[in-house]
């Protein structure tokens, strides 16, 4: 009775207020807990890292690839902890611009590196950096480029397929920079940059001298050291989770080039069944499970054509997160056909991260082909021009013809004498 005698002598002043907020927009339905004046001790949040945000899907705090479109393939980012294979092309010509980039990335955000190789020295690598595009000048810088590139044909407006129409457009012009960046492949990163960033070489030559002694273990050499300095810089700087930063937290990154390769002291890119074939899947493992503790992420450059063992390449995309393929055109026959002329490769996405699912989320897109133009790297959707419309002369239709009576009389020709199928 007290709580009804209490409401109804505040009948007046609950009217008022009703009042008020009908007049002002506002519903009775309000978020439950702190509001954004006052302090937040609700619950734990995601780290507040520089060029990190969480993901929509798991929540998983995802960092930038150095390619806004190869983001937006593998879910927003590549998520901490987990590790990127890049199967080489076989002349090795684009993979190190997507290795380059990644890093190039960290240097933007204030990220921490660490340059594994041994092929190049680090510091070399990082000489090598692409220049970012900043945001007053990415959209003009972009604009140029697609411009000088266009081909006549592109000029001229015609219809597609509806099949394609509903499909939905790949990102590949500057949209934002406050997570993931363009970067200009004709420049070089500021040495500034690189001077203020804090970065870690593993040069293997330096690290293994000649006259050291092997002993008798499941890994080469060069393994063991590359996962005792990798150790010793996530323990070290605070990066792994049981031991809080003493500064503002960051994240590492992690690059290491041609893993696999006879340079490392590896032979299963020279016999099928070699004395160290477990090396390089045990190397995985461990690093994996370095990373599932700490706040770093890995991308790894192999030459997999190289593999002689395909058994040992599905163990290493098995030990991997995600594994993306580069096919160059260089010195194949596409190289020459019309058809891809606006082109330089594909890109296969061969396996997508399972993070707190049972099933990956497989994409959508399966032709995908990448093209480096004067300044920038970008990966498109692979379009094909029609070849028999209306539009295509008739002496194109013969060869046409003719390339299809080489399939047999089984398929390439029908019972009326027809030289090529009708449907």
């Amino acid at each position: 009775m007290a709580a009804v005698a209490t409401c109804g002598s505040g009948a007046g002043s609950t009217g008022s207020a009703v009042a008020t907020a009908s007049k002002s927009n506002v519903t009775s339905f309000q978020r439950k807990g702190p509001r954004a004046s006052g302090t937040n001790d609700s619950g734990p949040r995601l780290v507040s890292i520089a060029g990190t945000r969480p993901s929509v899907r798991n929540g998983q705090l995802l960092v930038s690839t150095g390619l806004p479109a190869l983001d937006q393939l593998l879910g927003g980012g590549l998520a901490i902890g987990t590790v990127l294979l890049i199967e080489e092309d076989k002349y090795n010509i684009y993979s190190p611009l997507l290795f380059k980039c990644f890093l190039a990335e960290g240097i933007v955000n204030g990220h921490s590196l660490l340059v594994a190789s041994a092929k190049e020295d680090p510091a070399n690598i990082l000489q090598d950096l692409p220049a970012p595009l900043l945001d007053d000048n990415s959209k003009k810088e972009f604009d140029e480029d697609v411009y000088n590139h266009k081909t006549p044909e592109s000029n001229i407006k015609m219809k597609i397929a509806w099949r394609y129409q509903l499909l939905p457009k790949m990102e590949i012009g500057p949209v934002s920079s406050r997570f993931g960046h363009y970067y200009d492949a004709s420049k070089r990163i500021p040495q500034e940059l690189i001077e203020a960033s804090n970065w870690h070489g593993f040069f293997l030559p330096e690290k293994i001298s000649s006259t050291l002694k092997v002993e008798p273990c499941s890994l080469t050499p060069g393994y063991i050291k590359l996962l005792q300095f990798i150790q010793n810089i996530i323990y070290e700087e605070g990066f792994d989770g049981s031991n809080p930063q003493k500064k503002q937290r960051n994240v590492l990154r992690i690059g290491i080039q041609n893993l696999g390769s006879p340079l490392w002291g590896d032979d299963i890119c020279c016999v099928e069944n070699g004395s160290n074939s477990h090396s390089l899947t045990k190397f995985l493992y461990v690093l994996r499970g370095l990373l599932r503790t700490s706040l770093s992420a890995c991308i790894i450059t192999m030459p997999t054509h190289l593999i002689q063992n395909k058994a040992i390449i599905a163990r290493v995309t098995n030990l991997s997160d995600i594994v993306i393929g580069l096919e160059s055109f260089i010195g194949s026959e596409r190289e020459t056909n019309p058809l891809y002329k606006d082109y330089h490769g594909l890109i296969h996405i061969r396996q997508i991260p399972r993070l707190n699912n049972l099933i990956c989320d497989e994409s959508d897109v399966k032709d995908l082909a990448f093209k480096l133009k004067r300044k920038l790297f970008t990966i498109e959707r692979l379009h094909l021009p029609p070849d028999l419309s209306d539009t295509v002369s008739r002496s194109s239709k013969q060869d046409l013809a003719g390339s299809t009576k080489r399939l047999g009389p089984g398929c390439g020709m029908m019972a009326g004498g027809k030289k090529h199928l009708d449907f």
